[in-house]
C-alpha cells in the first residue's frame, strides 16, 4: 500500500530530531491529522507513547529505531522510506484496559500495549489475591508483584521476569509473577484472551502496591481489573520478513 502523506515523529534525543530533520525534508512531513500514515522514531519508549497519542486516528506506525533496543522498530534508513512503507508487513495488536481503585476511592482507567503490573512499594513484599471470570484462582500470592501481559509485550518485562513469549496471533495473556515467595516458585499462568482478571491487594496499609499501565501509574491500589480491548486496535508497520511474528519466534531461539 502507498502512503503519499507521512506524519514524522520524533523523540527528544538528538539523532531521533536529526532524523526527522532530514527525512521531512525529503518525503514531505504533515500534521498527523493530515496523515495516512506515521513515522515514528526513537525506541520502544517512544513507540508505545506514539501509539497511544494518536491511537483515535487510527493510523498505521512504522517505527524507525532511533533508540536502545528497538524491538518495535525498524532498521533506521533514511534512503527507500517510501518503498519501504507501501511493502511494509502490517501487525494488529489490541491493548489491555486497566481500572484501578485507590485507597483514596478514586479510580485510575489507562490502556496498556505492553502490560499492566503490579509491584509493591515499601519494604514487605506484597500480598495478592488474584480471580479470573470472577472465580478466585489464587487466595494469597505473596511476592515482589505480578503483571499481565499482551503477546506484543511478552518479550518486554514479562520476559524479564521469567515469562513465556507469545505468538503475535496467539489469544493469550500472560499472568507472570515477580519474585514470587509463596507459593514458592510459581511461574504463573495462560489466560485465554477474554479473560476478566482481578487482583486484590491484601494488607495495602502494611504492604502498599503500586498499580501500572505501560507508562501510566495509579499509586497505593486495592484493587486492579484487566481485560483485553478488544474494541481498540493498534496497526504496525514492519519490513517484509522481519515483523512482529518473526522476531517473537526468533527471541525464543538466540
Amino acid at each position: 500500500m502507498a502512503y503519499s502523506r507521512i506524519s514524522f515523529q520524533a523523540s527528544r534525543g538528538e539523532a531521533a530530531q536529526e532524523a526527522k530533520a532530514v527525512l521531512g525534508a525529503r518525503y514531505g512531513d504533515v500534521p498527523a491529522e493530515q496523515a495516512d500514515v506515521i513515522v515514528a522514531l526513537g525506541g520502544d519508549g517512544f513507540m508505545l507513547d506514539t501509539l497511544h497519542r494518536f491511537q483515535e486516528l487510527g493510523l498505521p506506525v512504522y517505527g524507525m529505531n532511533q533508540g536502545t533496543v528497538g524491538f518495535l522498530m525498524n532498521e533506521f534508513s533514511p534512503d527507500g522510506l517510501d518503498m519501504r512503507l507501501a511493502a511494509a508487513e502490517r501487525a494488529v495488536i489490541h491493548p489491555l484496559r486497566m481500572r484501578a481503585l485507590g485507597r483514596d476511592g478514586n479510580t485510575y482507567d489507562a490502556l496498556a500495549i505492553n502490560e499492566v503490573s503490579l509491584l509493591r512499594t515499601g519494604a514487605q513484599a506484597a500480598r495478592l489475591r488474584i480471580s479470573v471470570d470472577g472465580r478466585t484462582r489464587m487466595n494469597e500470592l505473596v511476592c515482589d508483584g505480578a503483571m499481565v501481559s499482551t503477546p506484543a509485550g511478552s518479550t518486554a518485562y514479562n520476559y524479564s521476569a521469567h515469562g513465556p513469549i507469545l505468538p503475535i496471533g496467539a489469544e493469550i495473556l500472560a499472568l507472570t509473577p515477580v519474585a514470587a515467595f509463596r507459593p514458592r516458585r510459581w511461574r504463573g499462568a495462560l489466560l485465554p484472551m477474554s479473560a476478566s482478571i482481578r487482583f486484590e491487594v491484601l494488607d495495602p496499609d502494611k504492604r502498599p502496591v503500586n498499580a501500572i499501565a505501560d507508562s501510566t501509574e495509579a499509586r497505593d491500589v486495592v484493587s486492579v481489573d484487566i481485560s483485553s480491548a478488544r474494541d481498540i486496535s493498534h496497526a504496525l508497520l514492519f519490513d517484509p520478513g522481519h515483523g512482529l511474528e518473526e522476531r517473537l519466534l526468533s527471541e525464543q531461539f538466540q
